[in-house]
């Protein structure tokens, strides 16, 4: 994803408040119903409300590779046992990893780097 920026900015709590209520307005009309331009001014404010929510909220990364699986789970919205399917392993060995209970081994490793790119650098960190 490349780096975008916003015609609008948003400084203080207040103005990023207006500005989620002003995106709200818009995204109630339904999407059939938004224009082209309004489409845009969403697409617009949505960055703009996302370059403010990161500097203030930020989130840290993940400090444990069972963090980092969860992470990649959340972010790819699977459930355990669909992820346990993506990532080749039965259900229940990645329970035991995720619950410290079975270290990892070398073929569940190549799957973490390729299929939910994890980077090699962080999983030699942290197994």
């Amino acid at each position: 994803m490349k780096n975008e920026t916003s015609k609008y900015k948003v400084a203080n709590e207040q103005e990023h408040v207006e500005l989620l209520a002003r995106v709200d307005v818009l995204m109630r009309k339904g999407e059939e119903n938004v224009t082209s331009d309004e489409s845009e001014e969403i697409r617009q404010m949505g960055l703009a409300l996302q370059a403010y929510e990161l500097e203030i909220y930020p989130i840290s990364a993940p400090k444990t590779l069972e963090g980092m699986i969860e992470l990649r789970m959340y972010e790819m919205r699977l459930k355990q046992k669909d992820l346990a399917e993506t990532l080749g392993v039965s259900p229940v060995k990645l329970s035991m990893i995720l619950s410290g209970k079975q270290k990892p081994d070398i073929p569940f490793i190549k799957a973490l780097h390729q299929k939910l790119n994890v980077s090699a650098d962080f999983i030699l960190e942290h197994i």
